[in-house]
Order: C-alpha cells, then structure tokens, then sequence
C-alpha cells in the first residue's frame, strides 16, 4: 500500500485499473490500456492492481466491479468509472488531468 500511495501522490496523473485474472471485460482492456501507455507516453502513469491480491486497496477506493478506472492526481480522485470503455474516454481523462 504505501508504493501504491507513493505513485498516486505525484504531480503525474496516474490511472489506476483495478482488475481482476478472471474477469472477462478486464483482459478485452489489457491491450487497449497498453496501446494507451504507449501513445501517452509521459503524460501519465498507468498501473494495474488486482483486486484478489490487494483487497484492501479495493476496499479503501470502494471497488465493487472490475474492471474499474480511477485517474488519480496528486493523491485525488478526479475521475472514475467502472467497466469495459472505449480508449477515447481514457485519452480523454487523462488529457483533462
């Protein structure tokens, strides 16, 4: 938990995927969210947390479904959302950090 709080405190957006290894919708993201990494290079950090091996990070943010998106800037939640979505949402998240 405190890396997790250590990369979502920095002056860099950070989107969080909490997922899951047997969610379906959640592997659909997985190449979606690495060709975002890719073109977004360094305008934010994207990071993946399963929610089987870090229960109490998806207690504390409240994760009831997966897959679920939350865009953190330092240390704040600024946007969130929950399910499979089309990669323009994300760009666009992150471009309004």
């Amino acid at each position: 938990m405190s890396k997790f709080n250590e990369l979502i405190n920095g002056d860099q957006p950070v989107l969080v995927d909490f997922h899951a290894t047997w969610c379906g919708p959640c592997q659909t993201m997985a190449p979606v969210l690495e060709e975002l990494k890719t073109e977004i290079g360094g305008k934010a950090r994207i990071i993946k947390v399963d929610i089987d091996k870090n229960q109490a990070a998806a207690r504390k943010y409240n994760v009831r479904g997966v897959p679920t998106f939350i865009l953190f800037k330092a240390g704040k939640q600024i946007w969130r959302q929950s399910g499979a979505i089309p990669k323009h949402m994300l760009e666009q998240a992150i471009q309004s950090a």
